[in-house]
């Protein structure tokens, strides 16, 4: 049975906006090997075209850019949208139905299945359908944006806390 993690990077005051920072080195490295042990990703629509970026080589990237959009284009992805007609290369669509399809993807893979975008996460995290929540804690406070809990905060319990690189923690929840 594949477990459904909700991961993002995301400012003290809760806020998730990469384009307000951007990890270093040692995270960009962190999130090359973890895209890479992945079964898939659940997209919602608005963060799976920002992700579209990894599906074109770009002359300026580094070697490590290179590697992580090998990584995300190697694996399946799933994009939860009403308004997309149609999706990239080793994506699927999910018009209808997103919970039976979540809760399918569940019962039939084994690994771990990320999912992107808080309002999606908080849609699945309502049905009961997240396994993990993993919090990347930059040393940032933007005092406005996207938070990373769509909705209340479901109870959890922390189960694990790492440091990645010079700045960044990961704090690991179950939900309690």
């Amino acid at each position: 049975m594949a477990k459904i993690v909700f991961g993002m990077n995301q400012s003290l005051d809760g806020y998730v906006d990469h384009q307000e920072f951007a990890p270093g080195p040692a995270l960009f490295r962190h999130w090359i090997e973890q895209v890479r042990g992945l079964t898939g990703s659940v997209y919602g629509r608005r963060m799976y075209e920002v992700m579209r970026y990894w599906d074109e080589d770009h002359p300026e990237w580094t070697p490590e850019e290179r590697d992580f959009a090998a990584a995300w284009r190697r694996q399946p992805k799933w994009v939860v949208s009403r308004s997309s007609r149609s999706v990239g290369p080793n994506a699927t669509l999910v018009e209808d139905d997103f919970e039976a399809v979540i809760r399918r993807l569940k019962a039939q893979l084994v690994g771990e299945i990320d999912v992107s975008g808080p309002d999606l996460a908080g849609s699945l995290t309502d049905l009961g359908l997240i396994d993990e929540y993993q919090l990347y804690l930059h040393p940032v406070v933007l005092g406005r944006g996207k938070p990373f809990f769509a909705g209340p905060r479901p109870p959890l319990r922390l189960v694990a806390s790492d440091r990645i690189g010079e700045d960044v923690i990961r704090l690991t929840y179950v939900p309690a």
